[in-house]
């Protein structure tokens, strides 16, 4: 009985140990990711934005976001997109462009996106002067920030039915070929 009882003891011990050093564990990591701060989101109010025409790809912009803050922001999935001053919905996001991860910006860096403007196989096309730019949201459903108006090159821009933007990238080949 005696045996049975120390070994029962033993285990006992054992187990309240286990748990002891896992939940040790585990406000380590809460107390760790505490410490650790996230990066704040890419506005209007810490990135300079800029829109070019490329010469490669035809009918292709490429969109720029620079951090001109203090601390590294994140560039969310992709760019909410109005083309005029009347646009009515965003440009669709090009699903085929989605990066492994968000793109973070440390102060001074920029990130890519490229805009497909027009295909032949597009419909109801017109014109526009101004690009409307948001950021998207961390869960993106919905903005962040004020929303930016930009001039298009050259006067003005075709845009048509089948226009597209990519998600943001770190890499411009990748925003224009990826």
């Amino acid at each position: 009985m005696r045996i049975a009882r120390r070994s029962t003891t033993r285990v006992a011990s054992s187990l309240v140990a286990a748990a002891l050093a896992l939940v040790g564990v585990q406000a380590a990591a809460h107390t760790a990711s505490a410490a650790t701060p996230t990066k704040a989101a890419c506005t209007t109010e810490n990135t300079k934005l800029t829109v070019e025409d490329v010469r490669r790809p035809i009918n292709h912009l490429l969109l720029t976001a620079t951090n001109t803050g203090t601390k590294p922001c994140n560039l969310y999935y992709a760019p909410y997109l109005g083309a005029g001053a009347g646009a009515q919905a965003p440009i669709q996001w090009l699903e085929s462009s989605k990066p492994q991860a968000v793109v973070t910006l440390a102060p001074g860096e920029s990130g890519y996106a490229g805009i497909g403007t027009f295909s032949p196989d597009g419909h109801s096309g017109h014109t526009a002067k101004t690009l409307g730019v948001s950021f998207a949201n961390r869960e993106a459903n919905g903005s962040v920030g004020n929303a930016a108006t930009l001039n298009l090159p050259n006067g003005g821009t075709y845009f048509n039915s089948s226009a597209y933007v990519t998600y943001w990238q770190s890499d411009v080949y990748d925003a224009l070929f990826g």
